[in-house]
């Protein structure tokens, strides 16, 4: 439950000082905007000109998990944050929900924004999310990092205590009815980590474009587990962040601005 307590805590940190400004991110009308996607009502803020730059929060997460990143990435990049299906703005209330939905969602966002390709930028959830439009959609990506992301839900790519505090709570809480629909959405986003994702790792022989892969070498993600990422993707590089938790792009901010735009750019 850490991964996704963690990412809760990071919605809440919606104001930031950027410009001269206050910016509400996740919740400024002068950048946000509805689009129909696949079904739901897709909710997006852009900022800036340039290159276009998508941006894929994590589970529990929004648009305001990038406040310390969209101010830097917008002074040279068109960046596109959406709030994932079923997170923040974008309500869903079907009963399903996986990574593969959610990618195929990011890649008709980019369809109805007339992006053609993308650099992107996935943390935790929004980095498997990162990978998985790679794959099924490779002509749209042109870059990627992706940092604190997972292949598989057990203890070999989640530390052992987190799995064990995701299990004891699916143990406690399967059978809850539960009463409203803001409760049943948080049980719904707990089962997409819970039980997915699903990806073997030969499966990522198919990313084609530049990829870095990133962790703390604290994270939620062992670093062995990163390193498989890493090592079944052809060409990737791989960083492992000194001194960091699962939030290495806020707990080391402008050196992840930097080098990830260094990458970009490379």
């Amino acid at each position: 439950m850490k991964k996704l307590l963690l990412l809760s805590f990071i919605t809440q940190l919606l104001v930031v000082s950027c410009y001269g400004q206050s910016i509400s991110y996740g919740n400024n009308p002068d950048a946000g905007k509805y689009y129909n996607i696949r079904g739901i009502k897709m909710y997006c803020e852009i900022y800036g000109q340039g290159k276009p730059l998508l941006m894929i929060h994590g589970n529990g997460g929004s648009i305001a998990s990038f406040s310390k990143n969209i101010p830097y990435f917008s002074k040279k990049y068109m960046v596109i944050v959406p709030d994932s299906r079923a997170h923040g703005k974008s309500t869903d209330t079907k009963d399903s929900l996986s990574f593969e939905m959610m990618a195929d969602d990011f890649s008709a966002l980019l369809d109805t924004l007339h992006v053609a390709k993308t650099y992107v930028i996935g943390w935790s959830d929004g980095g498997i999310n990162a990978l998985l439009l790679a794959m099924r959609h490779p002509d749209k990506v042109i870059k990627l990092a992706s940092t604190g992301a997972n292949l598989t839900p057990d203890s070999t790519a989640l530390i052992p205590s987190l799995w064990k505090d995701m299990v004891k709570q699916y143990n406690e809480q399967k059978s809850k009815v539960w009463a409203t629909a803001k409760e049943k959405n948080t049980w719904k986003i707990f089962l997409l980590d819970y039980f997915q994702p699903n990806i073997p790792a030969t499966a990522l022989h198919a990313i084609k474009c530049p990829s870095l892969i990133i962790c703390g070498d604290h994270d939620l993600i062992p670093v062995e587990h990163t390193a498989l990422i890493y090592h079944n993707i052809p060409g990737a590089w791989l960083w492992v962040v000194p001194n960091s938790g699962h939030g290495t792009l806020i707990e080391h901010t402008d050196e992840f601005n930097a080098k990830v735009n260094e990458f970009f750019e490379r």
